[in-house]
């Protein structure tokens, strides 16, 4: 270290000011000088400067000593106390942790000398850079008019695609309905039994049923259908719908129901809140291909904030143990005509129904969801002050299916309304019938030796596996049995289906179009 030798306060400070780094001195040599001096230079320096002080004191503890040490300590304010006596190493060791701050400081102030030269730099640039924004605003107004005609054209396109989508899921859902109402009405001509009538009648029923919820899914998510809301208790109504979702699911999803006790009642329209969740529990079977369970819950939530209002309000919720909804995709589930299935096999119109009926009664919906660990659809209800009338129950359906005597069609569709008409339909031409509710269990009974002369399968279906490539499985396992294939969006499948060399019977199709079909599907088999 390079030491320089000061014998007055003013030198030191000359010192400091110039070419010294650091001061080491001696608190006699500060006894009696005026440290007014001192202290002025110290909070004159620069925000970056800090300069570094090592005194040497003794151990004189005289109270005026004393306070004059403090006022010097607070006057010099980086300072570093060596008591008498001191080893040498002591010494330069205090010596060079001043100077390597010093130079800490000197870096500092280095940078923040690049950073005013850059500030000066960019405030330039930014002069330059604002003649050159006018320039290009300039050229951005003389495009206008034509991004202007790229947007009406983007718009066009994007409500072709929202039709397009709408379409596939709209198309699939409606022909299934006619396929019950115009089958089942050709087979009230060929059934003289009161109680197969009576049952043709109740499927015809329940489809329009189905017709008519679908038109309140068109109009919930514009929020332009007509509520009637009542006070309902959600113990009852829910509880009513078990065989209704059991009738919905597959068999290996598994429905649970916990309510809060003393659960408040909702003011809702009770027949759209049966839609609701009817929704929300055929989605979650659809985001459970291999089975799960499904927790619907309700609780008391007082004091919510909904729609900026504070009041009280019911939390329902259903909950999935399925796949989970990725984040890219969940900010949009309430969009219409916004689906994820296959072309046909939803309208996309699910969610936004339950959104638009949260919204209308006065409450709120979202989403809870991580990949491959369930979604949880929340709704906040408003309470009702009014007491519930208890629901009327429900006339249990009975199956009194005849057994038939020629042929044995493996029957495949997850819809059983479906099934259950084209069931009838096939035992009128003469065929037993034997029911998979999708592809996978259709494979399951082929490998385990049931004899069939023909399977007729749905196209879309749930569970990971569609008709088409159950027709493919079949083939490549080289089970030699036929496959005739039926679709509401035949349109959809006809490319993929005529690969595998295997008929598509559209939706709705009549009893002799069923036989002409099934019987050229049979005839043109190859025997191996």
């Amino acid at each position: 270290m390079d030491a320089v030798v000061c014998h007055s306060v003013d030198e030191v400070l000359r010192r400091a000011e110039t070419d010294a780094d650091a001061v080491f001195i001696a608190e006699e040599g500060l006894f009696g000088q005026d440290l007014q001096a001192l202290a002025t230079w110290v909070d004159q320096q620069p925000a970056w400067s800090d300069f570094p002080f090592v005194v040497l004191t003794s151990k004189h503890q005289q109270p005026a000593v004393a306070a004059w040490r403090q006022r010097m300590v607070a006057a010099l304010r980086n300072v570093s106390l060596l008591e008498r006596p001191v080893q040498s190493i002591t010494l330069t060791s205090a010596v060079k942790a001043a100077l390597r701050g010093r130079h800490r400081q000197y870096e500092v102030r280095a940078l923040l000398e690049a950073r005013e030269r850059a500030s000066n730099q960019l405030e330039a640039l930014v002069v330059e850079r604002t003649s050159e924004l006018e320039k290009a605003n300039q050229e951005l107004r003389t495009q206008m008019a034509e991004r202007a005609q790229i947007e009406e054209t983007l718009r066009q396109a994007q409500k072709i695609e929202a039709i397009g989508q709408l379409t596939g899921g709209i198309a699939h859902d409606f022909n299934n309905l006619l396929m019950v109402i115009s089958g089942g009405l050709d087979m009230l001509d060929r059934r003289a039994d009161p109680a197969r009538r009576e049952r043709l009648m109740d499927g015809m029923r329940q489809a329009a049923q189905r017709g008519t919820a679908l038109t309140r899914q068109l109009l919930a998510f514009s929020r332009r259908q007509s509520l009637e809301p009542e006070s309902v208790d959600l113990v009852l109504r829910i509880g009513r719908m078990r065989e209704l979702l059991d009738r919905s699911l597959s068999g290996d999803v598994h429905v649970e129901v916990q309510f809060e006790p003393d659960l408040w009642p909702v003011e809702v329209d009770p027949g759209e809140l049966e839609l609701v969740v009817l929704n929300l529990a055929v989605n979650a079977r659809d985001a459970m291909p291999d089975g799960g369970s499904i927790l619907i819950e309700a609780s008391n939530a007082p004091g919510e904030t909904v729609l900026g209002i504070t009041g009280d309000f019911v939390r329902l919720t259903v909950t999935d143990s399925g796949t989970g909804i990725p984040e890219e995709v969940r900010t949009r589930v309430f969009d219409p005509f916004f689906t994820t299935k296959e072309i046909g096999k939803g309208s996309g119109l699910g969610l936004a129904q339950v959104y638009g009926f949260a919204r209308q009664s006065g409450g709120t919906v979202w989403i809870e969801s991580e990949c491959d660990r369930g979604t949880s659809v929340i709704m906040l209800l408003p309470r009702s002050a009014r007491v519930p009338d208890q629901p009327d129950g429900e006339r249990p359906v009975e199956d009194d299916s005849p057994d038939a005597s020629a042929g044995t069609v493996l029957l495949v569709d997850d819809d059983e309304e479906v099934a259950a008409l084209v069931g009838e339909m096939l035992e009128h031409l003469g065929y037993r019938v034997t029911h998979a509710a999708s592809a996978t269990d259709a494979l399951g009974a082929l490998q385990n030796g049931c004899q069939v002369d023909i399977v007729f399968s749905d196209v879309m279906m749930p569970g990971g596996m569609n008709g088409v490539e159950l027709a493919r499985e079949i083939r490549t396992r080289d089970l030699g049995v036929p496959v005739l294939l039926t679709s509401g969006y035949a349109e959809a499948a006809q490319q993929s289906a005529a690969a595998e060399g295997v008929h598509v019977l559209a939706k709705p199709y009549r009893l002799e179009e069923l036989a002409i079909s099934l019987r050229t599907a049979i005839d043109g088999v190859e025997v191996h």
